[in-house]
């Protein structure tokens, strides 16, 4: 017996569009109050700062005000290539954020991955212990975790007070500005130290971060993994075991099978931890103004903490401003980058004729007889 499919008339069709319509107009009406509110907190102050960024506004008074003019790229110039304090700063502030989000977001995201898979584990008793005990650094304030920071990191705290016992003598960590690839050395080659890039010696650039910037990077590491690891637990507990007991069967090590087959399926996750975990270093900025306010020399100086300083305490807003932007950039282009790179890739052609059944191989099906096309009808 078949079954026919009726389609409703033109002029249903239209009054179904119609109550779409109107449903389209309760959706807007509904999500107005936050559209406004975004666009009163978040869209328009993001204009009014590029505004800021391109003219010469004083800080005094509004911004749109006629006595406001003008001035182009001149700020943004003054921070890239102004050659004065300015760019010199923002250079340093550029070098030693890089070199953090270099160091933080890999051992975050690899500590947090870690985590995961030991708290995950279902025969580790006392689990939900362990969660809570990893997690309690993230949901602690920033600033009373620096402040216990720099008395555990202190010439006399209990960090150095550990490294005695192992007969090694700790450094002064938030007053030494040397950088660790230096290995003590003060002075680099002749070459590095009068080539610059943004008003920094090239011998500055490749030092790494300083002792001090270490410290923070690892108090970086010690809040924000157990915000990610909850993340990672989520997403392997989603996890279908079959593929894990496939690969069990096939004779894969536990090594193999988290690599081979867990790893790959945590992709959307990992994509999300990188994410965060990137715009978090970029925008550092409480534990420095908390810390040690840029210093010992400007090596834990940041661009979010040059933006505010050069704003509220130089009074030069336009550069903050620009620098916020500049900062923009190098956050969306280092996503957009990592974007790319975890993506999926197509198989190729040729591997996928690699896992092709040959023809000769393949076993066709019978044509149906004139017996089976009765029984269909």
């Amino acid at each position: 017996m078949t079954t026919t499919l009726r389609l409703p008339p033109p002029s249903r069709v239209r009054h179904g569009a119609g109550i779409r319509k109107g449903e389209a107009a309760s959706g807007w009406l509904f999500t107005a109050p936050m559209l406004i509110l975004l666009g009163v907190f978040l869209v328009i102050p993001v204009l009014m700062a590029l505004w800021v960024s391109v003219s010469d506004w004083s800080g005094r008074g509004s911004p749109f005000s006629s006595g406001v003019g003008f001035v182009g790229a001149k700020n943004f110039a003054a921070v890239l290539t102004g050659g004065g304090l300015a760019e010199s700063d923002f250079g340093m502030a550029l070098k030693n954020n890089a070199w953090y989000v270099v160091f933080v977001v890999p051992l975050q995201t690899a500590l947090a991955l870690f985590l995961a898979v030991l708290v995950n584990r279902q025969i580790l008793k006392g689990r939900g212990f362990f969660r809570t005990a990893f997690y309690f650094p993230s949901v602690t304030s920033s600033v009373a975790i620096t402040v216990l920071w720099l008395f555990l990191f202190n010439s006399t705290g209990a960090v150095n007070k550990l490294l005695s016992f192992v007969g090694a003598k700790g450094p002064n960590w938030f007053n030494d500005p040397d950088g660790i690839f230096h290995f003590g050395v003060q002075t680099g080659p002749a070459f590095l130290e009068n080539n610059t890039a943004l008003g920094v010696p090239w011998w500055d650039w490749i030092g790494g971060p300083s002792v001090a910037m270490s410290a923070l990077v690892l108090l970086a590491v010690f809040t924000t993994s157990g915000t990610f690891m909850l993340l990672f637990v989520a997403a392997l507990q989603n996890l279908s075991g079959e593929v894990t007991e496939a690969a069990m069967m096939d004779g894969a090590s536990g090594w193999q099978r988290f690599w081979r087959v867990t790893l790959p399926q945590l992709r959307p996750t990992l994509f999300t931890v990188l994410t965060l975990g990137l715009i978090g270093c970029w925008q550092v900025f409480d534990q420095i103004y908390t810390g040690t306010q840029g210093g010992p020399a400007k090596t834990t100086l940041t661009p979010a903490y040059l933006s505010y300083t050069a704003g509220f305490k130089s009074q030069e807003w336009g550069q903050a401003a620009a620098i916020a932007f500049i900062l923009f950039v190098i956050i969306v282009f280092f996503t957009l980058v990592q974007r790319w790179v975890l993506a999926e890739r197509k198989v190729s052609k040729r591997r996928m004729r690699l896992y092709s059944v040959p023809l000769a191989d393949r076993v066709e099906a019978p044509a149906p007889t004139p017996e089976d096309r009765k029984v269909d009808r």
